[in-house]
């Protein structure tokens, strides 16, 4: 029987696996393979980009980046656009651009070995017992089942594991992100934030990677998911935006807590990390630093035993929750119309973009 089952090999879930892994023994159930060309079959929706918050705990951790998961152009930049004002600004921000499968790879290379893997599985549920959870999973057609003393969902957003721990109890407000990759002769190197009431309440994004950019939007749910996502693609044209050359479309869900109440992080024999737990920027949607944090607390709250670690876990996450707070307080700034059209056309903080 294993001490811990992880559902989930994305960042958060590596990072548990790597920090938990040469004390317990640990299961990582991840349903990519990495053997593939993941660009074309298994790619994340995510954009690959490591904020400040992200780089500094990769800093924490001792971990460098590796050449072969950087990608161009490193980014120094956001280039804020206002739709409905017509104001466009440009703030100084640096962001690591990564190949966002390249990166989970690499974190997962540097788990312990005595760890076990099993990649290309689907995790299907859990029962608890007295002593111990069974875990139930399907690989290659066949259904498997494990024993350990306490299971992880590090599953994401929508996740199927806090779904059955919790139902929809307080879950985040849900939105659908949708990604379209577009080949392209010379990107602007700027990280694109864009914000249009008519698209989505939330917000809009554009990353150049190589000859290639990304056009992405956190869309409500709803009938016209699609419908808003090519509106958006018709109003960047008059800001010089060409997408045309369409390579492929993939989406995901994507959690929003708008109150620290929504966040989950264990019930009996099962935690939550990352975006499982509700741990993802409300402002921005960032969730790197977050899976890394959250990631961070569980294992130190284990370092002295499963058996009794919710306190402790409760009492390491408590900085994060209240990061979530002050977050939503700042929403309004970027989300009300009016504010955020006083704030750019203030001009504050934003920086001068020589021709």
């Amino acid at each position: 029987m294993y001490d811990i089952i992880i559902a989930g090999g994305g960042p958060a879930g590596a990072t548990l696996a790597r920090l938990a892994g040469n004390r317990y023994r640990v299961l990582l159930l991840e349903k990519r393979t990495f053997e593939t060309d993941m660009k074309f079959t298994g790619q994340k929706s995510c954009g690959g980009l490591l904020d400040p918050d992200a780089q500094r705990m990769l800093a924490g951790f001792g971990l460098g980046i590796p050449k072969s998961v950087l990608v161009s152009p490193q980014l120094f930049a956001v280039r804020t656009i206002d739709i409905k004002s017509g104001i466009e600004r440009y703030y100084q921000r640096h962001y690591i651009n990564i190949d966002r499968n390249e990166f989970d790879k690499w974190l997962g290379s540097i788990i312990p070995s005595r760890v076990d893997i099993i990649n290309g599985c689907l995790y299907r549920s859990y029962e608890e017992k007295d002593e111990y959870v069974s875990v139930k999973f399907r690989q290659d057609g066949r259904e498997h089942e494990e024993k350990a003393r306490l299971l992880v969902g590090a599953d994401g957003a929508f996740s199927r594991v806090r779904r059955q721990c919790f139902g929809e109890l307080n879950a985040p407000r849900l939105y659908i992100s949708i990604q379209e990759w577009f080949r392209v002769n010379n990107a602007k190197g700027f990280y694109g934030a864009i914000f249009d009431d008519d698209i989505t309440d939330f917000y809009s994004w554009t990353i150049p990677k190589e000859d290639e950019i990304i056009l992405g939007s956190a869309l409500v749910p709803g009938h016209d998911v699609l419908d808003r996502f090519e509106l958006l693609k018709e109003k960047l044209k008059k800001y010089g935006f060409c997408f045309e050359n369409s390579i492929k479309k993939n989406g995901a869900y994507l959690y929003r807590p708008v109150r620290s109440s929504q966040i989950s992080i264990a019930r009996g024999r099962t935690a939550l990390v990352g975006e499982a737990a509700g741990f993802i920027s409300p402002s921005s949607a960032e969730g790197m630093s977050y899976a890394f944090k959250s990631s961070l607390a569980l294992a130190r709250a284990l370092e002295q035993g499963i058996d009794d670690y919710l306190p402790r876990y409760m009492e390491n996450i408590a900085p994060l929750k209240r990061n979530i707070l002050l977050k939503n307080l700042k929403s309004p700034a970027m989300y009300n119309g009016l504010l955020r059209k006083m704030a750019m056309g203030s001009g504050l903080l934003s920086i001068d973009i020589f021709e």
